[in-house]
């Protein structure tokens, strides 16, 4: 009798086998993923299968780089991780890109990658490839799953890992066998993290030191960056500084953590920031660092960087702090977590009133400009009427180069998480697809999509995932037929040698649009664009508007190579 119960049980335990491909889509749905982006190929034909019968979104990109960069435009826009998923070799190597720019901008990714089967792993088999020693330095954490049972921790330490802490892309590497064997399912996961530990209250000493500074201070200034985005602190920001009265800068990735609207905004800093923000940054005594990393686009010649300043640095990764720039007071902590023990302490502050007026008379006397040109449409122009035919409530994604400077520029951002651009690795063909992700993670709102010309032509058969998806993006291509950024640095510090930067044949993209089954409209003229751009963004389907914009048209300010953040280029009353 014994020995029947038993074979009983056995046999209805084995009944209750699943394979490696169905416990992944498991955890997956236990994780609430509710969209994959990828792309199918031999290694990952079991979990196809398995996705086949699972009631999770998949959107089939037509690239592996755009699968991420949609995934990465998802990330930005919703907060959550974006989940990626790619065969072996090819597929995993075509990742490399967008998993390096989630990592540098600190996106929370989720990739899984196909592997060739365990038994030959090492023997250069048909597309195999090393993606976990390709993408060590280019994750935050990798794994290679090598028992089966190890499956769901690993997916659920990968979440994780991904999204807390300073967010960043995690890969987890299958080998296909392990998809195809059978294993009894796990129930309960638990995590085994010991060395991974995020520190997100702040030491109560550092945040008196802070509060002591302000005291003395008669010139402070705010630099936020992404990390109040990814903190969640954009509410705490605005409280903060209204309760010291402190003017705020943003990073470029910074964009829309404090309402650019708010009278304590100065605007953007760095390269191609503002003068007065510039100035601000170089002349405050006390600069105050939230979650901005000092990176060297922002900076300038770190010799004259913030000169006079005594600098605070709060950011949740210690790594930063003291990287690039010297920081008096180091406090390693969430945003939301630091500014909201700040907000604890009863405001004593100085009066600032004569570095606001100080401040608001650079903004007056030297605005952003540009040379409003009759005969040629002004590229600044165009993003100032998008700006406003959208009341500046539209999701805005960008490509590379000088678009994307002065999309930071005219754009104005007064909410959160409505701006989505390639910041520290600088990704043409990033804008696009980004659009993508940024739609399907919030399809009640408008997204419009700049893109220059060189840019779109990286990832434009992303196209047909517009009318396959019916997302009604808005694709502004201001096409200047150069690689408009390339083309201004040979004019500026290269003669004028304008070496492979401009484009001797083009296509035709609205006949490009059109064979895709998107409404394409060409705009050579001021008279055109005004009436194009109301039909456009009103519409309720995908769009593509070729802008002919300003060939000659450069972006300023601009800090040159090695200059200080005060010795702007360009820069005119």
């Amino acid at each position: 009798m014994r020995a029947k119960v038993e074979a009983e049980l056995a046999s209805q335990k084995l009944a209750e086998y699943v394979n490696g491909a169905d416990m992944l889509m498991k955890s997956l749905k236990e994780e609430k993923v509710e969209i994959l982006f990828g792309y199918p190929g031999g290694a990952v034909l079991p979990i196809y299968d398995a996705l086949y019968k699972a009631p999770i979104k998949h959107v089939l990109a037509r690239h592996e780089q755009g699968a991420i960069h949609a995934a990465e435009g998802y990330a930005r826009v919703s907060g959550k991780p974006g989940v990626v998923i790619a065969t072996s070799g090819p597929g995993a190597t075509n990742l490399v890109t967008g998993i390096a720019d989630a990592m540098m901008d600190s996106l929370p990714l989720v990739v899984f990658t196909g592997q060739v089967a365990s038994g030959v792993i090492g023997t250069d088999a048909f597309q195999e490839a090393d993606v976990v020693g390709i993408t060590m330095p280019i994750t935050k954490h990798n794994y290679q799953v090598r028992d089966l049972k190890d499956l769901p921790r690993i997916v659920k330490e990968a979440f994780h890992i991904a999204s807390t802490g300073r967010p960043g892309p995690v890969l987890v590497d299958i080998p296909k066998d392990l998809t195809l064997q059978q294993a009894y399912p796990v129930h309960e996961v638990e995590m085994d993290l010991p060395g991974y530990q995020p520190n997100f209250q702040p030491n109560p000493l550092q945040i008196k030191k802070l509060v002591d500074a302000i005291k003395v201070s008669n010139q402070p200034v705010i630099l936020a960056g992404a990390g109040v985005l990814h903190g969640k602190a954009t509410e705490e920001l605005k409280t903060f500084a209204e309760q010291y009265d402190i003017p705020v800068i943003h990073t470029l990735l910074g964009l829309g953590g404090f309402p650019a609207d708010h009278s304590l905004f100065l605007g953007m800093a760095g390269m191609h920031g503002c003068y007065a923000s510039n100035m601000a940054i170089h002349e405050c005594d006390l600069l105050i660092n939230i979650g901005a990393r000092f990176d060297d686009r922002l900076t300038g010649n770190l010799a004259t960087f913030a000169p006079r300043a005594k600098v605070v640095h709060i950011d949740i990764d210690p790594a930063e702090i003291g990287k690039n720039v010297e920081t008096q007071i180091p406090i390693v902590a969430d945003a939301k977590q630091a500014l909201a023990r700040l907000l604890q302490h009863e405001p004593e502050k100085p009066d600032f009133d004569a570095w606001h007026q100080h401040l608001k008379s650079y903004k007056r006397e030297y605005p952003f400009w540009y040379n409003q040109a009759h005969d040629v449409l002004s590229p600044q122009r165009l993003i100032e009427q998008v700006y406003e035919m959208t009341n500046g409530e539209a999701v805005v994604t960008t490509d590379v180069g000088q678009h994307q400077m002065w999309a930071a520029q005219y754009y104005s951002f007064k909410k959160p998480n409505n701006w989505v651009t390639s910041g520290g690795l600088g990704t043409m063909g990033f804008g696009f697809p980004a659009a993508i992700g940024a739609q399907l993670a919030n399809p009640d709102n408008t997204v419009v999509a700049f893109v220059g010309d060189g840019g779109f032509q990286m990832t434009l058969q992303e196209l047909v995932l517009l009318k396959e998806l019916n997302l009604p993006v808005k694709v502004v291509l201001l096409n200047n037929g150069t690689l408009g950024m390339v083309r201004q640095w040979q004019e500026t510090f290269f003669e004028k040698r304008y070496s492979q930067s401009v484009f001797s044949t083009q296509p035709d993209f609205v006949k490009l649009a059109e064979s895709y089954g998107i409404k394409g409209y060409q705009v050579k003229t001021q008279e055109e664009v005004d009436s194009v751009l109301k039909e456009a963004l009103t519409s309720d389907e995908p769009v593509l508007i070729d802008c002919w914009v300003n060939p000659k048209e450069n972006v300023y300010p601009m800090v040159a190579p090695g200059k200080g953040l005060h010795e702007m280029l360009g820069v005119k009353p």
